[in-house]
């Protein structure tokens, strides 16, 4: 595994920005900088609550957020570039059977195994390249999240995009999501309603591990 991210990983941070420089509308929880995430603690790697993407990616994303404002709702991102030091921390993580803190509130229903067996978790991940976003909608008349069936970081099918074991409100709250972020060219996964890449990401072979940071040049 290490051998693995020798050959592929970066730290050149060049090519990347903060996203609030480019999207100030954009409300951010950055979940792997807290302790309330599926692992129980902040994740290596993240020196800052704060979004990073490819600047490709973020120009993008401005347009989804100038579209969402004009209906009314705002971004609210949970995650975005990922270190590929945070991909191993999880990967370790896994294989430490014993630490099961946070498995009533993300995975109650699996084993810490299945979670990578099952592709909610990978051991190379298409955040590390840059251009990937875990994000949501908030109203912007009640500042509350849309309902979308599932919290984040729920692994189980419950946030497959397509599960139909969901109100009509909430699957449709999904496909708006959805929808807008596949007009600006971003790429759904079938696991997370909350995932996606985008199509023509400018590094599609390359991995980064710089820090998620406010200070990153």
């Amino acid at each position: 595994m290490s051998a693995d991210f020798e050959q592929i990983v970066t730290m050149d941070s060049s090519g990347f920005v903060l996203l609030a420089d480019y999207v100030p509308a954009i409300v951010q929880e950055i979940r792997y900088y807290s302790t309330y995430n599926f692992v129980g603690d902040r994740i290596d790697g993240y020196e800052a609550p704060c979004a990073m993407l490819t600047k490709e990616a973020a120009r993008a994303l401005k347009n989804v957020s100038n579209e969402m404002i004009a209906s009314g709702y705002r971004l609210k991102i949970f995650d975005a570039y990922r270190p590929a030091r945070a991909v191993r921390h999880f990967v370790l993580w896994g294989i430490e059977d014993l630490d099961l803190r946070m498995k009533p509130y993300f995975y109650p229903d699996l084993e810490k195994q299945d979670l990578f067996v099952r592709g909610y978790i990978a051991s190379r991940s298409s955040h590390s390249r840059g251009s990937t976003v875990d994000l949501t909608l908030l109203d912007m008349q009640t500042g509350k999240e849309l309902d979308m069936g599932s919290p984040f970081d729920w692994f189980g099918e419950e946030s497959h995009p397509d599960y139909r074991g969901i109100s009509e409100e909430q699957y449709k709250n999904r496909m708006f999501l959805q929808t807008a972020m596949k007009r600006n060219r971003f790429l759904p996964i079938d696991c997370e309603w909350w995932h996606f890449t985008l199509a023509d990401e400018p590094y599609p072979d390359v991995y980064f591990d710089f820090p998620v940071s406010l200070d990153y040049s």
